[in-house]
């Protein structure tokens, strides 16, 4: 990993109250920091992240938008899939006497008074990686129909409709089942 002084912010030389800092990300910063095998590609992000310097803390609010092509998961197909999130970090020195915290949310790390400088390049990171999620499916088109592939999901529709071979080993409980049914039928 490069050291890249962009991510860095020197806190001492802040006056108290919010500063804002903005961040254009694209795939170059994801190489930089590690995301070598990866299963999606041209992000295109941008992060604003308000940072409010108070006596003994700093509250960090994150705010993630963009776009990154990904595959679906239902059809294989690539698509942008927006990218939104926000995230709060609350950032706390050490050496202090203790301050309230103001948001039982927010994570909370802990750096020592002497460090002047605080480099948010991992935190990004780990937000942007955070803010793509788990399921990718294409969204629907307007008229509500499925944004996939249609060939693929008349493949899948006709793969899902075809006749599995019964497992032999239910054909006894089938037996029961229909002996307990004409069983209640007599005794109503």
């Amino acid at each position: 990993m490069r050291h890249n002084r962009e991510f860095e912010i020197a806190w001492q030389g802040l006056k108290p109250g919010v500063h804002t800092f903005q961040y254009e990300l694209g795939d170059r910063f994801l190489d930089e920091h590690g995301a070598n095998e990866r299963d999606f590609k041209d992000l295109d992000a941008q992060v604003n992240l308000k940072f409010d310097k108070e006596t003994n803390f700093f509250l960090c609010h994150f705010d993630i938008d963009g776009s990154v092509t990904v595959a679906c998961d239902r059809c294989g197909d690539e698509f942008k899939l927006r990218l939104w999130d926000e995230f709060d970090l609350v950032i706390k020195l050490t050496g202090t006497e203790e301050a309230e915290m103001p948001d039982d949310d927010a994570d909370v790390i802990f750096i020592p008074r002497n460090e002047t400088v605080i480099d948010f390049a991992n935190w990004i990171y780990e937000f942007i990686m955070l803010s793509i999620p788990l399921q990718r499916i294409h969204p629907d088109k307007p008229d509500g129909t499925p944004g996939c592939n249609p060939e693929t999901l008349k493949l899948l529709n006709k793969l899902s409709e075809a006749d599995e071979p019964k497992n032999a080993i239910w054909k006894g409980l089938e037996a029961l089942k229909e002996k307990n049914k004409d069983n209640k039928r007599k005794t109503k």
